[in-house]
């Protein structure tokens, strides 16, 4: 079982990318998740590469200070009046809770091979800030960061977005839509806040 990442792609296509499309990785990261992919695809006999896309969780992400994308906006939130987020790079929040429901679904199966796996839907990652904050009840002044004012350390793509085909196909797809996905990890996991309307 290998999990993989939509940063296997450029994002040059524009659509949601299926198992069909050729990987074009940016980045070291994508090209090293891609190997790993090939050396798995060596011995054709049982494997699974779920591929994902812009993971969030309960365990902490070294690169947001400990924090996973939910909590930080939360954190900076509390500490700020004015958020600035970027809204140029197209994104399926996925939640690592939903995503590992849906490998072991699969790994109950004998239905080996190259899988996709995100949240339904797709938005940008001023987006998702919106959703958090609306979901939380958070007040705060958001705003869309301007061109390059948060510059990526490395090569990103601006559309990864992915389509869960062969898990449809299979009827295997257990990912529900990003909305929900992130009501069920605020519930879970965020204690100070409260879902708007309660």
């Amino acid at each position: 079982m290998h999990v993989s990442t939509d940063y296997v792609f450029d994002g040059a296509k524009k659509q949601p990318c299926v198992e069909e499309d050729g990987a074009a990785p940016l980045n070291v990261y994508g090209n090293t998740k891609l190997a790993g992919a090939a050396f798995l695809q060596g011995d054709p006999e049982k494997y699974f590469i779920v591929r994902a896309s812009a993971l969030y969780g309960k365990s902490p992400c070294r690169a947001k200070g400990g924090r996973n994308f939910v909590e930080l906006m939360l954190k900076l939130a509390d500490e700020r009046d004015e958020l600035r987020v970027v809204d140029d790079e197209i994104v399926s929040p996925t939640s690592t809770a939903a995503l590992a429901k849906q490998i072991v679904i699969l790994s109950r199966t004998n239905h080996y091979g190259l899988y996709r796996a995100t949240a339904e839907g797709s938005c940008s990652w001023y987006d998702f800030a919106k959703a958090i904050f609306e979901a939380t009840n958070t007040k705060v002044n958001l705003k869309v960061a301007g061109l390059n004012e948060f510059p990526a350390k490395v090569p990103r793509p601006k559309y990864p977005v992915l389509e869960n085909g062969e898990l449809k196909k299979r009827g295997l797809n257990a990912l529900s839509n990003r909305q929900e996905g992130l009501r069920v990890y605020l519930c879970a996991n965020v204690h100070h806040s409260r879902p708007a309307g309660s």
